[in-house]
C-alpha cells in the first residue's frame, strides 16, 4: 500500500510539472485557441490582438479589441479558461481581483490582427 501511494504521488508531480511547463513554454489551450477563433472573427479594429500575461502566479490572456472604440473592454482570461475580470472599458479598470493589472509581467502577443 506504501509503495503505491508513493508512486500516485509521484506520478501526480510529474503531471502537474508538466503542466507548469506547458504554461511556462507558451503552449496555448485548446479553449483558449477555440477564444481566439471567435475574437478574430468579431474584432473590428485594426489594432485587435491577445496578449500572454503572467499576473498573480498564473498565466493570462488578455483579450484587446483595440483603440477604435472608447467603451470596449479587454477581458482577462486564465490558462483553464476562467473569466477573471475586464479590464478599459467605459470606466477604465485596471484591475483584476483586487489587483492592478499594470503588475502584470507580459509574455508575448498570441495574435495580432
Amino acid at each position: 500500500m506504501t509503495k503505491q501511494l508513493f508512486l500516485l504521488l509521484i506520478l501526480s508531480s510529474v503531471l502537474i510539472s508538466c503542466n507548469r511547463e506547458e504554461e511556462a513554454y507558451g503552449v496555448i489551450p485548446r479553449c483558449i485557441n477555440d477564444l481566439i477563433t471567435e475574437f478574430k472573427k468579431s474584432a473590428s479594429c485594426n489594432d485587435s490582438k491577445v496578449d500572454q500575461y503572467l499576473f498573480q502566479d498564473q498565466i493570462v490572456f488578455v483579450f484587446k479589441p483595440g483603440s477604435c472604440g472608447a467603451d470596449m473592454q479587454a477581458p482577462v482570461i486564465d490558462f483553464n479558461c476562467n473569466t477573471l475580470g475586464s479590464l478599459e472599458g467605459i470606466a477604465g479598470n485596471t484591475e483584476i481581483n483586487g489587483e492592478d493589472f499594470t503588475n502584470a509581467q507580459f509574455i508575448k502577443t498570441v495574435w495580432q490582427k
